[in-house]
């Protein structure tokens, strides 16, 4: 059986496994899947080059897949699409797969992930708590290792939200950078494509695929000083009410970049939070008629059934807005947008937590549009003063993802994700088998931005057998005495990839401590002993890769 098939059931499996049925609202036949698989395959074979070759892929249900219906989130409001949205034919051309279509706060109108008739999304990590929105299925299907990579929207902070709920990377790109024809439009002038993925390398492949250098014309950057990274931080009180313990994983964050070298620096945040109120507060909101406004009146008079009714009340009060409002908010925004521009101008970048807290269904069902507003308190500005975005793990406060977010000017995308990957915590992982250099399963570490660190061996308390599994791969056990050194590779990999692999490690395989030689020990893959009974042991050979030789 071919690896990409293999990945593709391994993924309906963990689709069964999960059992949320809430991540979708459209899933494709395993069996057309399963054949697309193949012929991916035979291109491969044939010599082509497809380099996201099997990556496994959602789309956020308001953007098209041909042969799916669009719904936005409102199944009255589905069309069936005869092409695919450009940015999933370039995906799908460069060998990604598509499972499906996930769900969304309706009409891509909030940051909750609880606004469909599809029922809420729940967090991926607490299921008591939203899961963030609107690209809530695509970040939660990421979350829990179904997919590799996911598409969603960002106009309010719809692309970064959800990742940080759920320890997950969002790329929310220049505007303009990645098509959004195709896309069911929330606001059109300012929406974004956006990407999730567990790694920040893994998101940044994807994008460089969806985006359209042509797109929007390339203005000339200030030229940029030598020196460290330059990272404005504004003062906590500035921040707000935040939940426990968010301050100090927020400094905790700004502390790991200035010891990795970047120089921190002071900002005055009023000019974002001003703009971010204005989003929803002024006459912004409007475009959201402008979207599907018609559609929802028309459905509200035929009965409104399957509306979420705070979607429909916030697109329906957006009808009413004057005209002259939208003149004079346009005129604060850009006094707004020059003061903030000027705050950021001797910076790389500015980094924020990406929301105030974390809610709980609970909490958002008491106070739905209380609750949504509090999430975009640091998102919201974004998209209106055209800056890029990048949203990564920040590590965990009471057991729950923490994420950052990176702002900083149009086409600075490549430079935020520098500086993202310093805040990247790094683990170890020791491996013997599959997962070796050149090897079947070697490409999921790779995936997960995994950099090989050494080859070396264990301590001489382990034996090493063939197992009898598809694709083959051997059990380490530890023994104790009677026991030898065994050939392992460690690997670098990013914390939250480690979680990752061990989401989709198969039984009889386990995750626990591995000696080394040296007397230092860290995660690896291990074996159940009670797996051993028909596997031959071959540690004589000293490790896996000196077995298949010897075969």
């Amino acid at each position: 059986m071919s690896t990409t098939v293999s990945r593709v059931r391994a993924a309906y499996a963990r689709i069964e496994a999960t059992d949320r049925p809430e991540i979708w609202i459209d899933l494709r036949p395993r069996a057309d899947v399963e054949a697309e698989a193949r012929t991916l395959d035979e291109r491969l074979a044939c010599g082509e080059r497809l380099p996201l070759a099997g990556r496994l892929l959602a789309v956020k249900g308001n953007i098209d897949v041909a042969g799916l219906p669009t719904t936005a989130g409102c199944p009255a409001y589905a069309y069936r699409p005869a092409d695919d949205a450009p940015v999933v034919a370039r995906l799908r051309a460069a060998g990604a797969l598509v499972l499906g279509t996930t769900n969304l706060d309706q009409f891509a109108t909030g940051l909750v992930g609880t606004r469909s008739p599809h029922g809420a999304v729940r967090g991926a990590v607490d299921p008591s708590r939203v899961s963030g929105g609107s690209s809530s299925g695509s970040a939660v299907a990421v979350a829990l290792g179904i997919v590799d990579l996911a598409l969603g929207t960002d106009t309010a902070g719809s692309g970064r939200v959800p990742a940080a709920f759920n320890g997950i990377v969002g790329l929310k790109p220049t505007r303009g950078l990645v098509p959004t024809e195709g896309v069911v439009p929330a606001c059109a002038s300012i929406d974004c494509v956006t990407v999730f993925a567990r790694t920040l390398p893994e998101a940044e492949r994807a994008l460089a695929h969806m985006a359209s250098p042509a797109g929007r014309a390339l203005p000339s950057l200030p030229a940029r000083d030598p020196g460290p990274w330059r990272i404005a931080v504004p003062p906590l009180d500035q921040l707000g009410e935040l939940d426990q313990g968010w301050a100090a994983a927020y400094e905790a964050a700004a502390r790991r970049l200035e010891a990795a070298g970047a120089e921190i620096r002071s900002i005055d945040l009023t000019p974002f939070t001003e703009a971010a109120a204005m989003l929803y507060e002024g006459a912004f909101v409007a475009e959201r008629y402008t979207a599907v406004g018609t559609f929802v009146d028309k459905l509200i008079a035929e009965g409104g059934e399957g509306l979420d009714p705070t979607v429909a009340g916030i697109i329906t009060r957006a009808r009413d807005i004057p005209a002259h409002r939208l003149y004079t908010d346009t005129e604060r925004l850009t006094a707004l947008r020059t003061r903030a521009l000027a705050e950021l101008a001797d910076s790389d970048a500015l980094l924020l937590p990406t929301t105030p807290g974390h809610p709980t269904l609970a909490e958002v069902a008491a106070d739905p549009l209380g609750a949504n507003a509090r999430l975009g308190r640091f998102t919201n500005s974004t998209n209106l003063f055209d800056l890029a975005a990048a949203a990564v793990p920040a590590g965990e406060v009471n057991g729950l993802p923490f994420g950052v977010m990176l702002v900083g000017p149009a086409f600075t995308d490549d430079r935020l994700a520098r500086i993202a990957d310093l805040l990247r915590p790094e683990v170890y992982v020791a491996v013997a088998g599959a997962h070796l250099t050149g090897q079947p399963l070697n490409p999921q570490l790779l995936s997960l931005g995994a950099v090989l660190d050494r080859t070396t061996t264990t301590s001489p308390v382990y034996r090493l057998h063939a197992l009898r599994t598809a694709p083959p791969k051997p059990g380490l056990v530890r023994v104790g005495e009677g026991g030898a050194a065994i050939e392992v590779e460690i690997w670098r990999l990013p914390a939250e990839g480690l979680g990752n692999l061990l989401a989709a490690l198969p039984r009889p395989m386990a995750l626990g401590s591995v000696e080394l030689a040296d007397g230092t020990q860290v995660p690896g893959f291990l074996c159940e002993p009670g797996a051993l009974g028909d596997a031959a042991d071959i540690t004589a050979y000293g490790g896996w890769r000196a077995y298949l030789d010897q075969r």
